[in-house]
């Protein structure tokens, strides 16, 4: 062991480094899991809509499905402005703080009532908890939604989480995986990503992380090569993401 004294500020990054090390995958196994929210982890896709339909409804304007399809994954900065164009002149009067504050609130209602695991989440939820691989949740929604669906989620095995008001660029940037992958002192490269829409898969994909893509809105988008589609997270199991990985 060297006694030599670090640089001011050197001693963090080298811990950081070797810390990153260690938790490097053996065996072929991720070096952890980030899993999106809406619609990948919780089935509050429906939610939204129920939201974004009662919205369009004030406006007198009917939500389409296209427009569903457009503004899915997005982070809500993101989103409330297009959602706002789609209302056209019904909605020419309203603010993006406004429509913000609405959704808000009508989620935090919808998610009080019942927030249901997707199919073969809590499987797979389990047995990556099991084999002492970290996990991540990482959300476009805002943290007083991302904090109301852990709280529904009792002994859930995530060390961390990312909201989307927590990061200064959402989806499909990098920026909220890389955090994650910070947080967890592990090389994003070496995880392994799980969305279900194109431009959270795009996030992954651009911290270099391995994605799974499991679509949940229909017409949102085909999977981008390098990507592994699945129908439903049933069909995933840790040796069939270690399988994946090897066979890279």
């Amino acid at each position: 062991m060297s006694t030599q004294a670090w640089a001011r500020g050197e001693g963090p990054s080298v811990l950081r480094e070797l810390l990153t090390r260690l938790r490097r995958p053996t065996d072929g196994l991720p070096a952890a899991l980030l899993w999106d929210m809406d619609g990948l982890l919780v089935d509050s896709e429906p939610l939204w809509t129920v939201a974004e339909t009662d919205l369009f409804r004030g406006w007198g304007v009917r939500f389409t499905p296209s427009m569903k399809a457009a503004m899915v994954g997005s982070r809500m900065d993101r989103a409330v402005p297009m959602m706002i164009d789609f209302g056209g002149a019904a909605a020419a009067g309203s603010s993006v703080d406004e429509v913000s504050a609405f959704l808000l609130a009508r989620m935090v209602e919808l998610f009080r009532s019942e927030l249901p695991l997707l199919p073969g989440v809590a499987a797979l939820l389990g047995e990556v908890a099991d084999a002492g691989i970290p996990q991540a949740l990482v959300s476009s929604s805002y943290r007083v939604l991302v904090d109301a669906a852990l709280s529904a989620l009792p002994g859930h095995p995530f060390s961390t989480s990312v909201a989307g008001d927590e990061v200064s660029r959402g989806k499909p940037d990098p920026e909220p995986y890389l955090l994650a992958a910070r947080r967890l002192e592990v090389d994003p490269r070496l995880t392994v990503v799980l969305e279900d829409t194109p431009t959270g898969a795009r996030a992954g994909a651009a911290a270099g992380a391995r994605v799974l893509y499991c679509p949940s809105v229909a017409g949102a988008g085909e999977p981008e090569p390098g990507w592994r589609a699945v129908a439903t997270l049933a069909d995933v199991s840790l040796a069939g993401i270690r399988a994946w990985l090897r066979a890279r």
